[in-house]
């Protein structure tokens, strides 16, 4: 029988992930399984105590959104430990990404009889990250911006907090003139953001990147151009269903590793956290971390 260990982050929407743990737990422990629980301090903990379980073999269960399931499968990212997630924050894209359950029975069943499978990280490398392990995609423009107004928000949740934070930023955002080389080809781009995604979701269910998969080897680069912002406003509706691909202002790319810089400090973010500035370099790490799913 597997022996868990749930890394919880109590400052992060404490009460949503104690209850989505102790909902999976009667069902864990039912079957026999060993369920300790860590409450982290900060995500930096958090991947501290990740790795020491990853160590002594136990499966590490990441309970929250994607801040902690960035971190704690960033950590896990090439040591051969296995993942689970008990998705609980607002956004949950990586979850939604592996097809995961929602229902605490349904999850518990993946959890203790699951073929533990390999997936793709992405590597992140820039000038206050040295070789971070990203699981979901690396975003750098104006939905890094609206991430951070989604942060802070403490009236809105979920889907709400991301489209406010969206409009805010939109309101406020003059496209940046990047330089984006994908796989030693260069690729000026001047607009909204550039997406080097892992995973197809992000921004708690948008799909940005309809094409991506955890487990192809690749990295799709989603590039969106300058454009009215009537228009953007368009497409932020249409990343609800991948529509915005259609749009000429929209442009993907694909590849094994992406360089992003920029003419001026333009944030990015990664896995629900805004991080740092450009520029970064994102490559990917094909099958380097085992998920449950």
């Amino acid at each position: 029988m597997r022996q868990f260990t749930a890394v919880v982050n109590p400052t992060a929407g404490a009460a949503t992930a104690a209850a989505a743990l102790l909902a999976l737990a009667r069902h864990l422990r039912q079957e026999g399984a060993d369920l300790r629980t860590e409450y982290s301090r900060s995500l930096a903990h958090a991947r501290e105590l990740a790795r020491e379980a990853g160590r002594r073999g136990r499966v590490v269960l990441a309970v929250g959104g994607d801040g902690i399931t960035g971190a704690v499968g960033g950590a896990l990212s090439g040591t051969g430990a296995t993942l689970g997630l008990v998705p609980a924050g607002r956004g949950n894209d990586f979850a939604r990404a592996l097809g995961l359950p929602e229902d605490p029975a349904a999850l518990a069943r993946v959890l203790l009889h699951g073929e533990p499978r390999p997936v793709d990280t992405i590597e992140v490398r820039s000038a206050v990250h040295d070789r971070t392990a990203v699981l979901g995609s690396v975003y750098a423009g104006v939905d890094a911006l609206a991430n951070r107004h989604a942060n802070r928000s403490r009236l809105l949740k979920g889907s709400a907090a991301y489209y406010a934070g969206g409009l805010r930023a939109v309101t406020t955002w003059r496209p940046a003139r990047y330089r984006v080389t994908v796989d030693g080809e260069e690729h000026p781009h001047t607009g909204y953001t550039v997406v080097v995604a892992n995973s197809g979701h992000y921004g708690s269910g948008r799909v940005i990147a309809p094409d991506a998969r955890v487990d192809d080897g690749l990295l799709d680069v989603v590039l969106i151009r300058a454009a009215p912002r009537r228009l953007f406003f368009t497409l932020m509706n249409e990343l609800r269903t991948g529509a915005h691909v259609h749009r000429p202002q929209v442009r993907i790319l694909r590849g094994r590793e992406v360089c992003v810089s920029a003419d001026r400090d333009v944030p990015y973010g990664a896995d629900g956290e805004v991080e740092a500035a450009l520029p970064l370099t994102a490559r990917v790490l094909p099958g380097a971390l085992t998920v449950l799913h």
